[in-house]
């Protein structure tokens, strides 16, 4: 096994691969850009939520258009490859850097995203057809060692399996939801919307994406089965992003697949881009990471990578209560679109001389914000800390906030989410369990 993944392969998969990603996230920059969600997301807000271990991530505010271009020219250079090496780093830190400004704009696809940037690092996917290869012709090289090709390849089907198992839950299985919830707001969609108006089309879409998940990656890995796992993957994908707002998620899948073809297929692509710009491709068959010193540095780095991979998103079995309640180890574990949770949340501040002041979340909060903080934990807990900083600056006397959040999951009667006794100013945040959240008064039951 070892000295197959250490065999020389043709380095155009990862050539394309590169191409794809760098003109994707330059796609998804200039869309962000021309929306104007630059300012609201991220300049327009009062307050921002940062991730816990992350708080010295700070928003820059017109400095941010200034953040986003450096991060739409490194995804440019990556693409068409000049200069990579600095600039797949610039734009793995500038991409979680505007991720980290705020959670409440967490997606799961920004980290995916991250997480491949951070890969593309230790990989040579600038060794063939790209500009430092043609400007350098003793640095161009036609083939690669396997691994680095099998290294993306297993960390999409890490994430596909992972959402997979996810699935395997009895709200999703036995009782369709969200879908069931989601659906009929759709049936507006031409030709097929009459369709969701009915359970049955849900649970056979919640059935169907379980076992789309679970089985989509090894269907890519055989070549009998690649052409129609692929066009499968199309058509789920464009689906998705017809029913569902998830922004570039769905063509980022879609292009990142492509990773599993043959590299004759991949070749294909680079010969037709060559004949179309008039370029010759390098001729010397040297593969890239040749020192020994690099292999002992990327092997260490993978072992560490995907040993995270595969434990990180396990760590929500160290909690106790429901997961889709408390949501503690919910992110960065590829849970994709598993629940619909809403609700408010109503804080109350007091002090030690018993004045008291009900807050308007509207004052301090945009509308994302609010509507998010109001179903997770952790971010109720961060607003009441910049609530009792907010009011102790305004002269109330040791400051005291209360929350009282009422939340529906999955379509069940609202009920409390937290306990409004509990004064959340002097709660710490921390990887502990959060036992001022009420316990959900019902059991999913899966995985």
């Amino acid at each position: 096994m070892l000295s197959r993944l250490q065999s020389p392969v043709s380095a155009a998969p990862l050539a394309v691969f590169r191409m794809v990603l760098g003109f994707m996230l330059l796609a998804s920059v200039i869309r962000f850009w021309a929306n104007g969600w630059i300012t609201d997301l991220y300049i327009t807000p009062k307050y921002y939520f940062p991730f816990y271990g992350f708080e010295f991530v700070k928003p820059l505010g017109n400095a941010t258009y200034l953040l986003f271009a450096v991060c739409g020219l490194s995804a440019l250079l990556v693409a068409i490859g000049w200069f990579y090496r600095a600039a797949i780093v610039v734009l793995f830190l500038s991409f979680t850097y505007i991720e980290f400004i705020d959670k409440s704009t967490y997606l799961n696809h920004y980290y995916f995203v991250s997480m491949v940037c951070l890969l593309m690092v230790f990989l040579p996917a600038h060794r063939f057809f790209s500009v430092d290869a043609f400007r350098k012709k003793d640095f161009a090289c036609s083939t690669v060692p396997a691994w680095t090709i099998a290294a993306l390849q297993v960390f999409i089907a890490i994430l596909y399996v992972y959402a997979g198992l996810a699935k395997i839950n009895s709200d999703w299985l036995l009782r369709a939801e969200p879908l069931r919830i989601w659906l009929p707001a759709r049936n507006d969609t031409l030709l097929i919307g009459w369709l969701f108006n009915y359970p049955e089309t849900a649970f056979a879409f919640s059935w169907m994406g379980c076992l789309y998940d679970l089985s989509i990656p090894f269907l890519l890995w055989k070549k009998q089965t690649r052409p129609y796992a692929y066009a499968v993957v199309v058509a789920f994908h464009i689906l998705t992003a017809i029913l569902f707002p998830i922004g570039m998620f769905p063509y980022i899948m879609i292009g990142t697949a492509l990773i599993f073809f043959s590299p004759g297929f991949h070749q294909k692509i680079i010969d037709h881009l060559s004949a179309f710009f008039r370029i010759s491709n390098p001729s010397e068959d040297r593969t890239g990471l040749s020192s020994r010193f690099t292999k002992q540095v990327v092997a260490v780095f993978f072992v560490l990578f995907f040993g995270f991979q595969l434990i990180f998103p396990l760590r929500y079995l160290l909690y106790p209560g429901e997961l889709f309640w408390t949501e503690e180890g919910y992110r960065f574990s590829w849970r994709v679109m598993l629940m619909e949770k809403a609700g408010y949340a109503q804080f109350t501040v007091r002090d030690s001389t018993g004045k008291q002041e009900y807050v308007n979340n509207t004052d301090f909060l945009t509308p994302l914000q609010e509507k998010m903080m109001s179903t997770q934990p952790d971010m109720i807990l961060q607003y009441a800390h910049f609530l009792r900083d907010h009011y102790a600056s305004r002269g109330f006397i040791n400051p005291q906030v209360y929350a009282d959040a009422y939340v529906s999951l999955n379509g069940r009667m609202g009920q409390s989410l937290t306990d409004s006794r509990v004064d959340l100013s002097g709660e710490r945040e921390s990887f502990r369990h959060k036992n001022w959240v009420l316990p959900l008064n019902d059991t999913i039951k899966g995985l």
